[in-house]
């Protein structure tokens, strides 16, 4: 049963959207009334998908969870979440090497937003290995990402990758 009252952010850049990420955001959804998926512009990273693709897929993915919503930001995280009064940040962990990271992450936040409690969530076991980076990778070098990603992503991945090769 959700905490009904709790609004919960999921923050991530989502480029592209895994199944373990859908997993979390399943997971999440059953416990807190509230999920909003927060898609980060990455600027600091290389990215493969616009903002508004990005934002596009994982609307899409998000859809059979009523109480999940899509936005984006840019900036702060620590803004976005105090202006839509979120109370959990939702961070996804696969595996121990995530957690030193993480657990960085979740202290500085702490001390931006003390009000803020950072939740950490591990997807189920078949997608413990699967991130963004390794999809991207994969496909871009020609290898099958069926297995990890949603048939919309994998769609989207094979487009643009078609597209960039024309170009380039």
């Amino acid at each position: 049963m959700p905490t009904k009252n709790v609004i919960a952010v999921y923050p991530g850049t989502f480029d592209p959207m895994t199944l373990g990420h859908g997993d979390v955001v399943r997971r999440a959804a059953q416990l807190f009334g509230s999920i909003i998926v927060a898609v980060a512009a990455g600027h600091h990273k290389k990215l493969l998908f616009s903002l508004e693709e990005r934002i596009e897929m994982v609307r899409d993915i998000v859809k059979p969870y009523p109480n999940v919503t899509v936005d984006s930001f840019d900036g702060l995280m620590r803004d976005f979440v105090v202006a839509r009064g979120a109370k959990v940040m939702v961070r996804g962990l696969r595996a121990v090497t995530d957690f030193d990271y993480e657990f960085q992450l979740a202290g500085m936040n702490r001390s931006l937003m003390p009000d803020v409690e950072t939740v950490f969530l591990t997807p189920g076991e078949k997608y413990q290995f699967i991130s963004s980076s390794f999809v991207r990778e994969i496909a871009m070098l020609g290898g099958e990402v069926d297995k990890f990603v949603e048939p919309l992503v994998l769609q989207r991945l094979g487009d643009k990758l078609r597209a960039l090769r024309k170009a380039g």
